[in-house]
């Protein structure tokens, strides 16, 4: 086994974070409940990978996601920062105030009262198997659950039915007295100069790597918007420092409405320079970079009803799309037989990296493209069925999908066959390789992870599927219009289809990066240099990012490495 250390910072990414791990504990009660699918019992997923065990102080054997969650203070809702295996955080507080000799001010917000859900979690109750005949009774709650969820989460922590070790959660202090101004990467900067901050989220990092026997990664998840990119970004570097020769995968994620709009040239000029030094600081200290989130999702895929207001709509499809990608890393090496039965094209975190990043044109900036559901494998007339279904997740991009120097990494899990039976590897693969030779303009190298494991759909998802999903996430020919939105009652699997993809269609995305620096911030006289100064920033250290962003350039334009060689 090979441990992935999952890392997740800031108010989006917690929110994608949380369906993530929803995913995960939806599998896990899978592959013990002898009436699912028999193919979540056979999904050759090896969950330690993300998954620690241990136990309580009772003695009580625990298995916990080895994560570290960084937000706000006050971000957590009902839920302790001590998580939900630890003592109270009104102890751990009690524990800090010993040591201090002098007087006390205790200031305390009131307690966030449970939602339905979240009660019935504390009820010891499991509503995700409540959808049979003899169940009419749970069913109606299953549906007030559904109801209040889609109405009425504020918190990530609101959805989330998973248990968190002590050493998880952390809530970052001076960040949530004025949140509205946290909105900026000078922002973020002036929390995080406290070093006491910092190096209680390099203990509790620490606290899971040293446990690993073998680390294959470190993924990150960061909310790149406002204030927390600069938390990330120092968190990167301690990470860079620690753990020299660990591959580090960094999602840059992003709501919709975190895109909002800029009301004066000033606050243009800001989110340009944001965009800009979180871009150049983040990329500088990953090995992948993966930007996704676009300004909105409302018209993402005609299979799906996604509100752009609703981070628990929003969030959830970057979290279908990073699970998907993902599965490689957890796949298990198992005999070849066992292979062509149920999963292949293992990878971790390492090889993914040098796969992508270090062939073709060695660029690190990687597109997200995600099909949900995938569409079932038709005959052979139509092989591009499959290819057309993708849609990038990825913001600021181009169009062309025909680059001769591109590397492609396509994970397919929980495919349908023509027929709706789930499909054999071989099928899967015999289809991808088909449309792969029909392509007109084929990449440099694509890789091919298979799984007959779809993506589990637990019972506090958003209700996003349109009228044409069916229960298995099969695309249906006959239905009725103009029905509502279906959920978790409805829908209980849904096959997928996930791209990483390193190609000329991120060009703009840097470019328009590169750019901004350049002329708002380092050119004489620019507008954005005093915005500049404010945030922190020398002139060699604004000189130096715009070096960076150059770099990241060079793969796409030879021409200019040509000119950085003859200077």
């Amino acid at each position: 086994m090979r441990e992935v250390v999952t890392v997740q910072v800031g108010g989006f990414a917690n929110f994608v974070g949380s369906h993530f791990w929803n995913f995960q504990d939806e599998l896990l009660g899978l592959a013990d409940d002898p009436g699912a699918d028999p193919v979540f019992r056979t999904a050759a997923l090896d969950m330690d990978v993300l998954y620690r065990a241990g136990e309580t102080h009772q003695g009580v054997a625990t298995y916990c996601p080895r994560l570290v969650s960084v937000g706000s203070r006050g971000s957590l809702g009902s839920l302790s920062s001590s998580g939900t295996l630890g003592s109270s955080s009104a102890a751990a507080d009690q524990a800090h105030v010993a040591t201090w000799s002098g007087n006390v001010t205790r200031s305390a917000s009131k307690p966030h009262e449970q939602n339905l859900f979240l009660q019935s979690l504390s009820e010891d109750q499991n509503p995700s198997t409540s959808s049979g005949p003899n169940n009419s009774q749970k069913s109606i709650e299953d549906k007030d659950l559904i109801a209040s969820l889609e109405t009425g989460v504020k918190f990530w922590t609101d959805y989330s039915k998973v248990q968190y070790h002590p050493q998880s959660l952390y809530e970052l202090h001076g960040s949530w007295t004025d949140f509205d101004k946290f909105d900026n990467y000078g922002a973020g900067r002036e929390v995080v100069s406290e070093w006491s901050q910092m190096e209680e989220m390099n203990e509790r990092l620490r606290f899971f790597v040293e446990e690993c026997d073998h680390i294959q990664g470190i993924q990150l998840i960061v909310d790149d918007s406002g204030g927390f990119s600069s938390v990330a970004a120092q968190y990167l570097e301690s990470i860079a420092d620690d753990y020299t020769h660990t591959p580090v995968l960094l999602y840059c994620a992003r709501d919709p409405v975190s895109y909002g709009s800029r009301r004066n040239q000033r606050e243009s000029i800001i989110r340009s320079l944001h965009d800009a030094v979180s871009f150049s600081k983040l990329s500088s200290f990953s090995n992948l970079m993966v930007p996704i989130g676009l300004p909105s999702l409302s018209y993402f895929s005609p299979l799906l009803s996604i509100q752009d207001e609703k981070r628990f709509h929003s969030s959830a499809i970057c979290a279908a799309a990073i699970h998907s990608v993902t599965v490689p890393f957890r796949q298990q090496h198992v005999s070849p037989a066992s292979d062509l039965a149920h999963s292949s094209g293992n990878l971790d975190i390492g090889e993914l990296v040098h796969m992508i990043s270090d062939q073709g044109r060695l660029n690190m900036v990687t597109a997200l493209d995600v099909a949900m559901p995938a569409p079932s494998l038709t005959d052979i007339n139509d092989l591009g069925n499959l290819q057309r279904s993708l849609r990038s997740l990825t913001p600021e991009i181009s169009d062309d999908d025909e680059d001769p120097y591109a590397i492609e990494s396509l994970v397919v899990h929980g495919a349908m066959d023509a027929g709706g039976h789930r499909a054999s590897m071989l099928q899967v693969k015999d289809y991808v390789y088909s449309a792969f030779e029909g392509r007109p303009t084929k990449p440099k190298f694509s890789h091919l992870s298979v799984s007959q494991c779809p993506l589990p759909i637990p019972l506090p998802f958003p209700s996003i599927f349109g009228s044409s999903i069916g229960r298995h996430g099969e695309i249906l020919r006959d239905h009725s219009e103009g029905t509502r939105p279906k959920g978790s009652l409805d829908v209980v699997s849904v096959p997928m289809a996930a791209r990483l993809r390193s190609s000329n269609a991120v060009l703009p995305f840097i470019e328009r990066r590169s750019v901004s620096l350049q002329k708002l911030g380092v050119a004489r006289g620019s507008l954005g240099s005093q915005v500049l100064r404010d945030w922190g920033f020398g002139k060699e250290e604004v000189e130096d990012m715009g070096e960076h962003l150059a770099k990241l350039l060079r793969p796409f334009y030879p021409e200019m490495e040509l000119t950085s060689d003859s200077d």
